[in-house]
């Protein structure tokens, strides 16, 4: 099995500024990521430790799992240069936290998003430097995957045959969403269908070449669930919603999803609806709110045929990757 959501925190960065992430470190094992003087997740080694990681693998059976940043080092509220900064000190960190394992753990890159320009830059810094492809947030502040900006960048990543995976962050928050994690529950399935549209209908798809690799985090939120609305949206209010060239549903097979929705009732839409060919394994490894063991959801999947399911499990992750 090839898993291609999982993230990773070093355990330890250089002093990134006055409120910014830091590090407190309890244990040879365990950490807490704080912002300023707010506790933000507990972690523990297997954010960091090739060995754990690979142990963990081992045990649910995954050869190869794709490392990607956790978002909340993006720091795309940051000048550009600054950003750059933050971002090669994460990147060098994870080529670091992956070289142990005897190419099994993959990293993926962050970038400036919010500068084309340095975001470029870096990400053929990492190209170079060993990183298999790149995550990005699924906006930057109020711009969307559909900015000028941003479609420049991921036509500068297909131009380089790097792929790029899209995860979710910076959910809104009320009251009425800081209560039983309702930010995570209903806001990253909200931000990341959103992106999904922002793509279709800003019209970023008709922009980018058919070459581009793309995958969206989460089963692509709850766009599967809503592509009928959409779709019905776009013939009927033309007006407001038909901005693609083409009906929504004729971009399902430009981008990918990950695996990571629970249940095989909600497996199977997604592969009625993209098609087998365009789900990937994931499991978010190594947060709680992930999948253990990983996989599972696919294989409990009784509706799926044998070279389905070995397409969902590692065959179209090896094509997104570009491994032989």
């Amino acid at each position: 099995m090839i898993d291609v959501h999982t993230h990773y925190v070093p355990a330890g960065w250089p002093d990134l500024g006055e409120g910014r992430p830091w590090l407190r470190v309890d244990s040879e094992r365990a950490a807490m990521i704080m912002v300023g003087s707010t506790e933000f997740r507990p972690v523990w080694s297997n954010a960091w430790d090739a060995d754990v990681r690979v142990a963990d693998m081992d045990s649910d059976g995954v050869a190869k799992q794709v490392v990607s940043p956790t978002p909340l080092f993006f720091g795309y509220d940051l000048p550009g240069a600054e950003a750059a900064k933050v971002a090669r000190i994460f990147n060098d960190l994870a080529l670091e936290i992956c070289a142990p394992s005897a190419g099994r753990l993959l990293p993926f890159a962050q970038v400036p998003l919010q500068d084309t320009d340095e975001a470029c830059r870096e990400l053929d810094r990492c190209r170079d430097s060993g990183h298999l492809g790149v995550e990005i947030g699924n906006h930057v502040g109020d711009r969307d995957l559909d900015d000028e900006g941003v479609v420049t960048f991921l036509q500068h990543a297909a131009s380089i045959d790097m792929p790029v995976f899209v995860h979710p962050w910076d959910m809104p928050e009320s009251p009425r969403l800081d209560r039983w994690m309702a930010r995570w529950l209903t806001g990253m399935p909200a931000e990341t269908h959103l992106s999904v549209l922002a793509m279709i209908l800003g019209g970023a798809f008709d922009r980018l070449p058919d070459s581009l690799r793309i995958c969206f985090a989460h089963g692509g939120g709850s766009f599967a669930f809503w592509l009928g609305r959409l779709e019905n949206a776009w013939h009927r209010r033309g007006d407001l919603v038909a901005k693609s060239e083409l009906p929504p549903s004729s971009y399902v097979d430009r981008f990918s999803v990950d695996s990571v929705v629970f249940e095989p009732a909600a497996l199977r839409l997604l592969v009625d609806t993209l098609g087998a060919s365009q789900v990937m394994l994931g499991s978010d490894y190594p947060y709680p709110l992930g999948e253990r063991p990983v996989g599972e959801v696919v294989h409990r999947a009784d509706f799926l045929t044998d070279p389905d399911r070995a397409a969902i499990l590692h065959g179209n992750a090896e094509r997104f990757l570009g491994l032989p």
